[in-house]
């Protein structure tokens, strides 16, 4: 018979779900931690946690008996994934059942910090009556940049547009015509939007593409007497940064519901007028806690009774001799989909994917997803992976096709992608698996070369002439950025025409480094691309 260990406090709807489960036992355990937390796991076949427990590698080691944790609500921070996953324990959320709330948190943020609601109370509190200190600003009218359009994006657009406010949005995986059908103006980037807004909010998750997404710079491009409001993840926006812009009067306020560090009790915002902070209340609603705990019951109940796998952001539904053979082109898949997203960061239309000679008569649906789940990687609030990738595009009106052809080319298995953005832009690009396990590009944009896929890349163009590596190179040193690998491609054996570079770089490189290579006089264009490091693979490949 199941058993089920509840290890945060749950609702009682979720508890009752429990009670009423046909052949399933539970008991709530909370607090746990320690060598308590690892003996109570190894009692039970399933776990029900909240954010308050951390369930650690070290939590789970040795655990047998555990084949799943479900978290009821979205983030997964405080669950080992890659641990679990080694430990065969399947890890589900419930990534709807907050969204509600979390928008409607957002929207009273907003709304809160138009009216100078807090001071105005607390003047009250003090004994005054400051009609006249604390005038508002009307949001009717006025435009709203929402970044990130997931489903609590989405909401919080929904919702703005209810209160006659003109919205515009970044997500670099929602097309262009279904923002547009949603009454959302899309932008390609962030910094191109902010300087029509009057108000910005962010629900992306926290990643190193987001972190800082707001900085002194950004603050430069802002209208004057613009409101910031997160109720995401901390860290989205750099909070010395705002301090800074509502000192110089650059910025009429800040709204946060989250923090770089958590808990967080001291700020150089609070206090500072046109500061408004909650201690992370997004999802604090009965109703939230309520839709969270039934959805957890239930995903955990439906596998520990039927074996069905649902909202999975640790494994997919493969079994073991599969994995094993596919396991080498699931990595390049990702790869891949993580290369492609560099090359189009915003606007993504469509892509198409041709497997072809060994490979094209295994299982290539799952080679889409895994490529479908690096292309979503960084762009999420919640774990793209083999489960949920196509869909997730799907939903965001990207096309996804495939084909697959037996016969060989010049290597025994490859897979080639065309990415086509919004704007017309093209890319195609190409992969395969040298040995067993060593991921390769073998063809960027017509150009065949072979070049390493992990580390920080620099993809550049140029004309093929005398002193380009040279002074890359010359350039790179003199920022003390290594070069580790090189690939180069070129239009034909002759020099003087068209080519294309890439190099393996050990770290990331500053702007002034970019700039100063794409201000060489033959270099047209160059772009930086993370990719995870050699034999580092997600999570739902693990094992």
């Amino acid at each position: 018979m199941p058993s089920v260990i509840v290890l945060d406090t749950l609702s009682k709807e979720g508890l009752d779900l429990l009670d009423a489960a046909p052949g399933i036992t539970y008991e709530v355990r909370t607090g746990l931690k320690g060598e308590a937390l690892r003996s109570a796991l190894a009692e039970f076949d399933g776990a029900i946690c909240r954010s308050g427990v951390k369930i650690t590698a070290e939590a789970l080691e040795g655990n047998r008996r555990l084949r799943a944790i479900v978290r009821a609500g979205v983030g997964t921070d405080n669950i080992d994934r890659a641990a679990a996953t080694r430990a065969g324990v399947v890890v589900m959320n419930t990534p709807a059942g907050n969204t509600l709330s979390t928008a409607e948190h957002a929207i009273t943020l907003m709304l809160a910090l138009s009216r100078n609601i807090h001071p105005a109370y607390q003047g009250l509190i003090e004994g005054r009556w400051d009609r006249n200190k604390y005038m508002g600003t009307q949001v009717a009218g006025k435009t709203l940049g929402v970044v990130g359009l997931g489903r609590i994006g989405l909401a919080v657009a929904k919702r703005a547009q209810a209160l006659e406010m003109r919205v515009l949005g970044y997500d670099p995986f929602l097309a262009k015509d279904k923002a547009k059908e949603l009454g959302i103006e899309p932008y390609d980037t962030v910094d191109a939007m902010l300087p029509h807004v009057d108000y910005l909010t962010v629900h992306t998750p926290l990643t190193d593409e987001t972190r800082n997404m707001i900085d002194l710079a950004q603050l430069d491009r802002l209208k004057p007497g613009a409101r910031l409001i997160n109720a995401a993840r901390g860290g989205i926006f750099n909070e010395a940064a705002l301090a800074a812009g509502l000192q110089s009067g650059k910025i009429a306020g800040v709204a946060l519901d989250v923090f770089a560090e958590e808990p967080c009790t001291t700020s150089p915002l609070f206090g500072m007028p046109g500061v408004l902070c909650t201690p992370h209340l997004g999802a604090s609603t009965e109703e939230a806690q309520t839709q969270v705990a039934v959805e957890a019951v239930n995903l955990l109940v439906d596998f520990l009774t039927t074996g069905q796998i649902k909202n999975a952001v640790n494994i997919a539904s493969l079994d073991a001799k599969t994995l094993e053979q596919l396991r080498g082109y699931l990595d390049v898949a990702y790869r891949l989909g993580r290369f492609a997203a560099g090359l189009i960061p915003s606007g993504l239309k469509s892509c198409k994917i041709l497997y072809r000679g060994e490979i094209a008569s295994r299982d290539t649906k799952v080679l889409t997803s895994a490529f479908a789940a690096g292309l979503l990687q960084t762009a999420l609030e919640e774990e793209a992976n083999l489960v949920n990738a196509s869909l997730l595009l799907e939903e965001r009106g990207i096309a996804v096709s495939s084909e697959a052809r037996t016969d060989m080319g010049a290597f025994r298995s490859s897979m080639g992608v065309e990415i086509a953005g919004a704007g017309g832009e093209k890319h195609r690009i190409a992969g395969t698996v040298f040995g067993h396990s060593m991921p390769r590009l073998i063809a960027l944009d017509g150009y065949r070369l072979e070049s390493y896929l992990d580390g920080w890349l620099l993809v550049f163009t140029h004309r093929d002439v005398p002193g380009i590596i040279g002074g890359v190179g010359t350039i790179f040193g003199q920022h003390q950025v290594n070069i580790a690998q090189m690939a180069v491609g070129r239009a034909s054996d002759a020099p003087g025409g068209d080519a294309v570079g890439i190099l393996n770089l050990d770290a990331e490189p500053p702007a002034a480094a970019l700039d100063a290579v794409r201000a060489l006089p033959a270099i047209t264009s160059a772009v930086t691309i993370h990719l995870p490091k050699a034999g580092e693979l997600p999570g739902w490949l693990q094992g």
